[in-house]
């Protein structure tokens, strides 16, 4: 009995890519090229007519990019497996690309072989990762369990914080806020111990980067 062979679909805008990976295609056993896209909105229409059981995807297109068209070929053809196959390593990238809805990301560089091995891969339903995606995924995981900064704070610790931020010194703030000096070192350290932070400076990092203080203004 005949194996079926995977249909794979090719999307890039460069013709020497597309023709590179067309021929690739052509010799692989058990696999049969059903059509070449130039970009994301190309590869949509494509999808209804040609029904390809995987589709190997660049990220940076005209007029549609790869994520964009990852998430409207999935919504109609959900048994459709992506495959990025792209030569940016950019971690926003990956992350962006794999919550789209794709199984796979590898890099244009990597081998004959390997390549062939990630479209089985995908096509039977697993990953195929390359290592710069595998590290994006680690870092969007640690990333989330980090407990959400500054959600805790007082009134009038963002109040101290905020004049933190606008550079105050912790006389200055007493003076300000008419309070004690003892009062307002007694924030700062709570402020500190909150925000996971070491030193003063790294706190006003914390908290511009968080947007901890932007709706608080003294």
């Amino acid at each position: 009995m005949t194996e079926q062979q995977i249909r794979v679909l090719i999307v890039d805008d460069q013709f020497i890519v597309r023709s590179g990976l067309a021929t690739f295609i052509a010799v692989e056993p058990g696999m049969m090229l059903v059509g070449e896209a130039k970009d994301g909105a190309e590869a949509v229409q494509f999808c209804n007519n040609l029904q390809p059981d995987v589709i190997l995807m660049d990220m940076m297109m005209p007029r549609m990019n790869g994520a964009e068209a990852t998430k409207a070929i999935l919504a109609a053809h959900p048994h459709i497996k992506i495959l990025a196959l792209t030569s940016f390593k950019e971690k926003e990238m990956v992350q962006e690309i794999l919550q789209a809805g794709a199984r796979g990301y590898m890099l244009k560089d990597v081998s004959a072989a390997e390549l062939a091995d990630a479209i089985r891969n995908v096509s039977a339903g697993r990953t195929a990762l390359a290592p710069e995606a595998m590290e994006a995924l680690l870092d969007q995981a640690n990333s989330d369990r980090q407990p959400a900064l500054g959600h805790d704070l007082t009134e009038r610790e963002r109040d101290v914080l905020t004049l933190m931020v606008q550079g105050l010194s912790n006389p200055q703030i007493a003076d300000h806020l008419i309070v004690s000096l003892s009062t307002v070192k007694f924030h700062v350290s709570s402020i500190l111990g909150k925000l996971q932070a070491a030193t003063r400076s790294e706190a006003v990092r914390i908290a511009l980067q968080h947007h901890l203080v932007d709706k608080y203004e003294i």
